[in-house]
């Protein structure tokens, strides 16, 4: 299974029976590929690529693609609706590559973070069926709805429900509620009308994911994966794949132990050299002078 839910009930068996992506921390690892064995020059041991999500996100496309550029390197899509920082989920070894609603509208990326703007996302309102919302065809100005009854998301966090749970109660009649047009596709009901609103900021959607430390190199697959979310073909020269991205590392690594073992054979050459020079005869071992020669007694 390659798709499923953070935060609930769903594949807990996959989970081990967290029902949380944290089961699976540190289950694979990156090896490199093992020069002169069969296949070189790929992964000999690959490691899952792991996405995570923030709800509304739709990331089929990208792992769609990703699965027919790289079909021997699986990926998982996890959606994250516990609330988590994505840039915790990342530092935790959970995800490599995170696609994240930013916070305030601002780029949260810092020294330790990368992070891509992808897209913005038009903001909904949501109300009751039967609400003067269904009046207008597309779109609805927020000056109109000023002596409405709103719900705050900040009342409905991931331990109560989130956005499914407010959007319950926008049904119930209690009040309006704004979310992102994708959130509110995510949680779509039938007793509650959401309509477009202008007037109040739109919220963004962009991919994160860690630096390397110190002269580390960046991720092959991460790198794949962000040239594939950037639209980036699949023959396009601006950067090599991962596996020639092993490949390379191979033959570099190859080239290093050769002239590591011509150099060895030459210390070991020039070393016998010597060493024969002066093995000439031990000492002591030539004429005795100042002495009569020895003869038989």
């Amino acid at each position: 299974m390659e798709l499923c839910r953070r935060g609930g009930k769903i594949h807990t068996k996959l989970l081990g029976g967290s029902g949380r992506f944290h089961a699976l921390r540190g289950f694979l690892t990156h090896v490199p590929s093992l020069p002169g064995a069969r296949g070189a020059g790929r992964l000999a041991v690959v490691a899952e690529l792991r996405i995570a999500f923030v709800p509304g996100v739709t990331p089929d496309k990208w792992l769609d693609r990703w699965r027919e550029r790289q079909p021997g390197i699986p990926i998982q899509a996890t959606m994250d609706d516990a609330g988590d920082d994505p840039r915790e989920l990342l530092a935790s070894g959970v995800a490599d590559l995170v696609f994240m609603r930013f916070p305030d509208g601002k780029n949260p990326a810092d020294e330790r973070t990368h992070v891509i703007p992808l897209y913005e996302e038009l903001p909904v309102v949501c109300a009751p069926r039967e609400h003067a919302l269904e009046l207008y065809d597309d779109e609805v100005p927020l000056d109109e709805l000023v002596d409405e009854t709103w719900l705050d998301m900040a009342d409905y966090p991931p331990q109560v429900g989130g956005a499914a749970m407010a959007l319950e109660v926008v049904g119930a009649g209690t009040g309006l509620l704004i979310v992102p047009q994708s959130v509110g596709r995510l949680y779509r009901r039938k007793d509650v009308v959401q309509k477009i609103v202008t007037g109040t900021p739109s919220t963004r959607i962009g991919i994160a994911w860690l630096k390397p430390l110190g002269d580390e190199p960046e991720d092959p697959r991460v790198e794949e994966f962000i040239g594939i979310v950037r639209g980036r073909r699949a023959n396009s020269s601006r950067q090599p794949s991962v596996q020639e991205r092993e490949r390379s590392a191979a033959e570099q690594a190859q080239r290093r132990r050769q002239r590591g073992g011509q150099s060895a054979a030459g210390a070991s050459r020039s070393g016998g050299g010597k060493k024969g020079g002066s093995s000439g005869g031990k000492p002591g071992g030539g004429k005795r002078r100042g002495g009569p020669a020895r003869g038989r007694r």
